[in-house]
């Protein structure tokens, strides 16, 4: 069983992997482009690979197995939020050179909140065993919900968070490089410590990365029970997050079936929690129909073209 020297060495492996990142490959902000985005992916999913099978010898196959279910799990679930950070950097005019900074310290905000979810989970499993069952049925119903609930309008706006920012906090509308923070005057005052809207979008960036963190949490720990495989199959998917970001950028739209894979992989995750006592799978068969969902909704997305909206079409028959 991992010990706590097992866990201080993790952290401290990815804090200097942040470091390195950081401080030598993205000191300067630049535009992300593909290809360097690629490599990057290649990187952190490597790393992934070679930390699972440092698990298999150390703690086994099984144990193998169930960080690569739980690392393919935070993956695909990730896509969702990939959606959402489109829309929200769009929706505030960041600029693609400082897009990467943002999501940097995103990650850093999620690695500290999702310990905490995580540690919180794996306490009240251990206390109360009956809680698996409802985490499943969360489960089942947020698979429905992302199935047939339709498409929901982002609105940063209304975020309370945001809210909450602006009523503590005097904001500037101007960019001003990479700060978060910097000292303006207002109004002929004195200057004063103001956020920018880097910062704004930050935080809005943190709390929508906690709201996708209550679905695929519970998932992960519907296909493993140890904490620690729980903790390091999401840290690396969210390591790679930000290099997925901008490999999908600009292709995402294109897998429109792709919420219908991640909405049965919610329902068989929960389904499998809810069933664990009396009919238990191993986490082969688990790993293989969830990698199977995932590939086929991207597949079938490719050759299954999107029908058009009740509006599209309206308006093609409309035009001269």
């Amino acid at each position: 069983m991992p010990t706590t020297w097992w866990w201080i060495a993790f952290n401290a492996m990815v804090l200097a992997l942040l470091a390195i990142d950081l401080g030598v490959f993205n000191r300067k902000a630049h535009a992300v482009s593909v290809r360097e985005a690629l490599g990057w992916s290649a990187v952190w999913i490597s790393l992934a690979v070679g930390f699972g099978l440092w698990i298999g010898s150390s703690l086994g196959r099984p144990s193998m197995l169930e960080f690569f279910a739980g690392y393919l799990i935070e993956q695909a679930l990730s896509v969702d939020n990939l959606f959402v950070f489109i829309l929200i950097f769009g929706y505030f005019r960041i600029p693609a050179e400082l897009q990467h900074r943002v999501l940097f310290w995103g990650i850093i905000g999620a690695l500290f909140m999702r310990g905490a979810m995580i540690g919180a989970g794996a306490v009240l499993i251990a206390q109360f065993h009956w809680i698996i069952y409802v985490f499943g049925a969360f489960l089942v119903y947020t698979g429905a919900k992302m199935a047939f609930g339709g498409e929901s309008e982002i609105e940063p706006e209304s975020n309370p968070v945001i809210r909450v920012v602006r009523r503590f906090l005097p904001i500037t509308t101007k960019f001003h490089g990479e700060h978060f923070f910097v000292r303006e005057r207002i109004d002929g005052k004195a200057a004063r410590l103001v956020a920018t809207p880097l910062f704004v979008v930050l935080a809005l960036v943190e709390t929508t990365d906690v709201v996708f963190a209550v679905d695929s949490i519970p998932a992960i720990f519907g296909v493993t029970r140890n904490p620690f495989l729980v903790y390091t199959s999401n840290v690396f998917a969210i390591l790679g997050l930000r290099s997925l970001y901008f490999v999908l950028a600009g292709v995402i739209g294109k897998f429109h079936l792709l919420k219908y894979g991640l909405a049965l992989v919610l329902a068989f995750v929960g389904t499998k929690m809810l069933l664990s006592e009396i009919w238990p799978l191993s986490i082969g068969i688990s790993l293989g129909v969830v990698g199977t969902l995932l590939v086929g909704s991207v597949l079938l997305s490719l050759v299954i073209t999107p029908k058009e909206s009740t509006e599209q079409a309206a308006a093609k028959a409309d035009a001269p």
